[in-house]
């Protein structure tokens, strides 16, 4: 089965052929006919397994040619960290380019004034932080009433980090009815929350990690004082 089979949009499907990407993962074969048809998707699937194509793909089809005004995007991706949104930053800006749209990240420790600036031109697509979003809704130098798909990636990882209070304030925000896709590797109660909350009879596509099970991992857990934290995180990470 083909990009092309599964819906994507034709351009979106020669930039990847031109990367040499040429065969969809099982992510994205699950969730993208569901996504394209702009249904609610719960995917459950580990880091690495395809899920930024999976979802950018899908709201990059839906909103081909599509226009956004000044500080009203049309896409939101939430992200728990600076790195991983700038990761997906990364595999969905060339791809955005092929249908003219456009993407920008809004996270702490990049430039304020370029992301403001870039919001004030018209961007339909944010890969943001949850934190400086706030921050920056708060200044209103962005809204969110034009947000018609909103992606939560590594949800969990959101739960973890105490980010829920500001996801659930942002979502609040955005457009009713609109499209909502969630991806994670668990699925514990404080997402499952937002699940029963936000999204509206998802599509659930679960697919286990082989390399990743329970079963074959070995787990510590380390007391230590508050202070010892940094010396100890690098000796783990030191290690072969």
């Amino acid at each position: 089965m083909s990009f092309k089979d599964l819906g994507v949009n034709a351009a979106l499907t020669k930039v990847l052929h031109t990367s040499g990407i040429e065969k969809p993962f099982p992510i994205q074969k699950a969730t993208l006919p569901d996504a394209i048809a702009g249904k609610d998707i719960l995917g459950r699937g580990q880091t690495g397994s395809g899920k930024t194509l999976a979802f950018g793909l899908a709201l990059m089809t839906r909103l081909a040619g599509r226009t956004a005004a000044s500080m009203r995007p049309l896409a939101l991706v939430l992200s728990p960290t600076r790195e991983l949104a700038m990761q997906i930053s990364d595999v969905i800006a060339p791809l955005s380019r092929s249908v003219n749209l456009n993407s920008q990240v809004v996270a702490g420790g990049l430039s304020y004034s370029k992301q403001i600036q870039a919001l004030k031109r018209g961007v339909p697509i944010v890969v943001a932080t949850p934190g400086r979003l706030i921050d920056l809704i708060q200044k209103k130098h962005i809204k969110l009433d034009d947000i018609e798909i909103t992606v939560l990636d590594e949800a969990d990882q959101m739960a973890d980090m105490g980010f829920l209070p500001d996801v659930k304030r942002i979502l609040d925000l955005t457009k009713p009815g609109g499209q909502r896709m969630l991806f994670s590797a668990t699925l514990d109660k404080d997402v499952d929350s937002l699940v029963k909350k936000y999204l509206k009879n998802p599509v659930t596509h679960s697919l286990a990690n082989e390399k990743s099970t329970a079963g074959n991992m070995t787990h510590h857990v380390l007391i230590m004082e508050q202070s010892h934290k940094d010396l100890i995180t690098s000796q783990i990470a030191a290690r072969k």
